[in-house]
């Protein structure tokens, strides 16, 4: 079942992406009077699954979740058909019409999967806001992996900034260690003084390529009781810090919980701090569930909310925050030495970012993403994307030299494979990563 809602939540996000890129490149093509003989959500390669025509252009769904594509007349594109070439040109053609014509044209889809990606964060602000764990609110600093560790961190280290600038968010200190392209210079608090460490850029490398990203900190929580629900302990109160059970002292939350577990049905000595002051020692049964009977105090979250106006500035910016760090993921790819070109995924890689439950948050949060994804991979400029085509008329608008047929034929071959190349080393990695490593 989660893998059934895994697959209908990818299809529906691709369909709309898409449908949503091709709708771009279709309004602009008819704007400037420009004939659309085909608009397709998915290829039709052999047969569609449906199809309908109204007026001179044909719509239908394909069979093939590749992608999709408009056919806009006198233009070469993926479907190769180049039978315009021995007639006359048309004024309702593609080639008819001025080069910045055909250069807003081409670039339509990816704007219009920018601007997707901005209206979804717009909404997701003012439906449900922003809530997140800030980094000011983890008062005992963090705990570190292996990784962390060989960077230089310290169990206790409380994060204050990176290169200078302060870090709001827990999940942002992540993500700037991670998607960089130089050293980066990180300032914690340790036993109540700043320390400044240096990250060399090829350990940071290092650690993406081992993942070692993985747990590399962990908020520290310590035992401190929120609530109590057991009426029998009169003795605690909320505010209280357990720091020491039977002879286990000195460890944090998560391993009191365990070792309670494990005392089942028994009892156990408690050593509580309340107000910086020891109280003395006492024993409490624990329950045949291993429960202790109180509630220990979560991270608080914190939630920013906005009004619609409010929302429109925070969507946008949500939006230029991610495609940043997109771009500077793809620009590390293109660097051999961080050989994150292993980490390029294809269709399993991207359905396996959804949820396995259904939640709308989670949904839109994942399509506003790779729309940005989408928008990025189109605009490179490799022949047969929208990127490649807008090159060619962009040369020719600075150049007044149109670039001959010939040129282009031969440019949408070698894209094609380009693209077929990388669908199937994506889509290797995918098969591998899950089925064979």
């Amino acid at each position: 079942m989660e893998i059934f809602i895994k697959i209908i939540q990818f299809f529906l996000c691709f369909t709309i992406l898409v449908g949503i890129h091709e709708l771009g490149h279709f309004l602009m093509a008819r704007l400037f009077r420009i004939r659309v003989e085909k608009f397709y959500i998915f290829f039709d390669i052999g047969f569609s699954i449906f199809k309908f025509r109204r007026g001179e252009t044909e719509y239908g769904l394909g069979w093939l979740p590749l992608g999709g594509y408009c056919k806009i007349a006198g233009m070469i594109d993926e479907s190769m058909d180049k039978g315009y070439q021995n007639q006359a040109v048309q004024p309702w053609e593609f080639r008819a019409k001025p080069a910045w014509q055909r250069f807003l044209v081409m670039i339509a889809g990816v704007v219009m999967n920018l601007l997707l990606a901005v209206a979804i964060y717009i909404g997701i602000s003012y439906t449900w806001g922003s809530t997140y764990l800030s980094n000011e609110d983890v008062k005992w600093g963090y705990n570190f992996n292996e990784a962390g560790h060989r960077l230089g961190f310290r169990d206790g280290d409380r994060i204050l900034t990176v290169d200078g600038q302060p870090i709001e968010k827990y999940t942002d200190i992540l993500n700037a260690l991670i998607i960089t392209d130089a050293d980066r210079k990180v300032v914690v608090e340790r036993d109540g003084q700043p320390v400044e460490l240096l990250l060399p850029f090829d350990e940071l490398i290092a650690v993406r390529q081992n993942k070692g990203y993985e747990n590399l900190l962990v908020p520290r929580q310590p035992f401190v009781i929120d609530s109590v629900a057991a009426p029998h302990l009169t003795m605690l109160q909320p505010g209280d810090e357990i720091v020491g059970i039977d002879k286990l002292a000195g460890v944090e939350f998560p391993a009191y919980r365990q070792y309670i577990q494990a005392h089942a049905g028994d009892s156990v000595q408690l050593h509580v701090l309340r107000g910086g002051v020891n109280l003395p020692v006492f024993s409490v049964p624990v329950s045949e569930e291993g429960a202790l009977g109180v509630v220990c105090k979560a991270f608080p979250l914190r939630t920013q909310t906005y009004t619609f106006w409010q929302a429109i500035p925070a969507g946008i910016h949500k939006a230029g925050e991610v495609l940043a760090s997109y771009w500077q993921q793809l620009k590390m790819i293109v660097q051999p030495k961080t050989k994150m070109y292993e980490e390029l995924g294809g269709f399993i890689a991207i359905g396996s970012i959804f949820p396995s439950t259904w939640d709308w948050q989670s949904f839109w949060l994942t399509a506003a993403f790779l729309s940005i994804i989408l928008a990025v991979m189109n605009i490179i400029p490799i022949p047969g994307l929208d990127g490649g085509h807008a090159i060619f008329t962009f040369w020719e608008m600075i150049t007044g030299r149109k670039v001959s047929d010939k040129v282009l034929e031969a440019a949408q071959y070698v894209g094609l494979v380009i693209i077929l190349m990388l669908l199937l080393y994506a889509n290797g990695n995918d098969i591998y990563r899950f089925f064979i490593k």
